[in-house]
């Protein structure tokens, strides 16, 4: 079966804990409900998001994360069909963004919605390899049938 991926960039709108929460919260209750996988990273200037799965539910989710005022200045980055999914176990991981990731200047400059498409899936390819080697699990553990959506909180495993 095809999934779709969606990867876009916002900037968050008076970002602190109990707001993140709050997003968290409702993206995995959303996304366990539509069939939908992914990753946040999230930081006080940018959250930058991966959505996976039937690309219907992937374009119903991105349309509601557009309108959210929560989020400023939505940009789409990468759009692309998929066979597997990148985040298989999980509603909504949600990843703190590393020093490897863009610094603020940076990403006031304009180098997230500048980067190469696959220059930002690599930031995600980089996560799930590393939660893939944290959980001791290989790619094909990780496969989409491994999606439960009968699981709590974010892990679906």
């Amino acid at each position: 079966m095809m999934l779709h991926r969606l990867i876009y960039a916002s900037r968050p709108f008076g970002f602190d804990a109990a707001l993140l929460g709050g997003i968290m919260v409702g993206a995995r209750r959303n996304n366990r409900r539509d069939g939908l996988t992914g990753a946040l990273i999230c930081r006080a200037d940018l959250y930058l998001q991966l959505l996976e799965g039937p690309a219907a539910a992937v374009d119903a989710a991105f349309a509601r994360i557009a309108r959210d005022d929560r989020h400023l200045d939505v940009e789409p980055l990468v759009s692309e069909a998929v066979e597997t999914r990148l985040f298989p176990a999980w509603d909504m991981l949600d990843d703190p963004a590393r020093s490897w990731l863009w610094t603020p200047r940076e990403v006031a400059d304009g180098a997230v919605t500048a980067a190469e498409p696959g220059a930002v899936l690599a930031v995600f390819e980089r996560i799930a390899g590393e939660r893939q080697a944290a959980d001791g699990a290989t790619p094909a553990a990780q496969s989409a049938t491994a999606h439960d959506l009968s699981g709590s909180g974010n892990r679906l495993d």
